[in-house]
């Protein structure tokens, strides 16, 4: 379990992008520095709360409206590809810039930072495919959900120092770092498509 743990962790981190989101942290909270703990800290719990019980309903959700897992599997695969795409071409952080600038309000802590920005959909289609990985064992599911704790622990910590991070990498550094992620990400995509495929029979 502890591999797949680590496999976990690494997918949900690649997906929510903790360092991708520290500039626009940033910008949400100007004007509110000393309240910055305390919109970090109820964005992340708010994005764990939505995160886990997706984790928890959203095989059975899916079952109900009649969607198998391996057609989910290639979808979700297909949309982490896409994200994916975003993060390498630097499209990813202008649509978030663009969400965070449409609904921007004095605290963003709610929307649009616990979601769609940490808990989005990709977020949550990751919970749903991580977990069945795993055949949703109970097991599983608490594995998933702890590594998505730690994704968000490590959020939030980030926020918490996010004017030196920042500072430390600079615009170029947090870029290279995102095209590395988005590396890894449309790597992890394929694969999801590929157990969806065989999941249908498509392939061997």
């Amino acid at each position: 379990m502890i591999d797949f743990y680590i496999t976990a962790f690494v997918t949900i981190f690649l997906v929510i992008d903790p360092p991708g989101l520290l500039p626009l942290f940033i910008s949400l909270t100007q004007g509110h520095e000393s309240a910055r703990r305390g919109i970090a800290l109820r964005a992340c719990l708010i994005a764990i709360f939505i995160l886990a019980a997706f984790g928890f309903i959203g095989e059975n959700l899916l079952d109900f409206i009649g969607i198998s897992m391996p057609a989910f599997r290639i979808s979700g695969g297909l949309l982490l590809f896409l994200m994916a795409v975003e993060m390498l071409f630097n499209k990813r952080a202008k649509r978030r810039e663009q969400q965070a600038e449409d609904d921007n309000h004095d605290d963003p802590s709610v929307f649009p930072l616990a979601t769609p920005l940490i808990a989005g959909p990709g977020a949550m289609a990751t919970m749903v495919l991580l977990i069945s990985e795993m055949d949703g064992s109970i097991e599983s599911t608490f594995v998933v959900i702890a590594a998505m704790v730690s994704v968000t622990a490590v959020t939030f910590l980030l926020f918490l120092t996010s004017s030196p991070v920042e500072r430390l990498l600079g615009p170029v550094g947090i870029k290279v770092i995102t095209r590395l992620m988005g590396m890894l990400l449309a790597a992890l995509s394929v694969q999801f498509v590929v157990d969806g495929l065989k999941g249908l029979g498509v392939i061997g």
